[in-house]
C-alpha cells in the first residue's frame, strides 16, 4: 500500500468493535492506531476474540485526549473524520491524501465537534435504508478500503 494510514478511535465502548478495528487495520495495512478516552486497550479477551491476534503486531498507543492530533498533524497526516456532516464529502468520492489519520467517534455520539473542527476533511458513507449510520467496526472496514484506493 502506497498510502500511510493511521487510526485514531476515541470513547469506542465496545471491546469487540475494538478486536474488529485492530483485525480490519491488519487487513488493510494501517500503521497504527491510538486509542482515546475510555476506548478499551489490549489485553483483553473480548477484543482478543475479535481481532484474532491482529492486537499483538498492529503497533498501538493509549491516549487520554485529542492532544495527540496535533503531534499526528505536524507529522504530515490529514485529519479525516468519518462522521455525518453538512460538509461531509461521500468516501466514495473522496481523493485521499497519501497521509491519513482517520478518526472515529464513540458509536451513538460520534466524533466530538471540537475534533471537526481541526478536521481537514470529513467524510461519510452514504445510506440507502432507514438508519443514518452503521457500526463503528463495520463503517470502519467500508472507509479503509475506499482509503486505500
Amino acid at each position: 500500500m502506497d498510502k500511510s494510514i493511521i487510526i485514531f478511535a476515541h470513547n469506542i465502548r465496545s471491546l469487540w468493535n475494538v478486536g474488529s478495528l485492530f483485525r480490519s487495520s491488519d487487513c488493510f495495512g494501517v500503521d497504527k492506531i491510538y486509542l482515546s478516552g475510555y476506548t478499551g486497550t489490549p489485553p483483553r479477551r473480548e477484543i482478543s476474540k475479535t481481532a484474532i491476534g491482529a492486537e499483538e503486531w498492529i503497533p498501538w498507543e493509549k491516549v487520554e485526549d485529542f492532544s495527540a492530533l496535533t503531534k499526528i498533524k505536524s507529522e504530515g497526516y490529514k485529519i479525516v473524520s468519518l462522521e455525518l456532516s453538512d460538509t461531509a464529502i461521500n468516501v466514495f468520492d473522496y481523493e485521499a491524501p497519501e497521509k491519513i489519520c482517520l478518526v472515529l467517534g464513540n458509536e451513538v455520539l460520534g466524533v466530538p465537534e471540537e475534533v471537526l473542527e481541526i478536521s481537514d476533511d470529513i467524510i461519510y458513507i452514504p445510506m440507502h435504508g432507514k438508519k443514518e449510520s452503521l457500526n463503528v467496526s463495520v463503517a470502519t472496514g467500508i472507509a479503509l478500503h475506499h482509503l486505500c484506493r
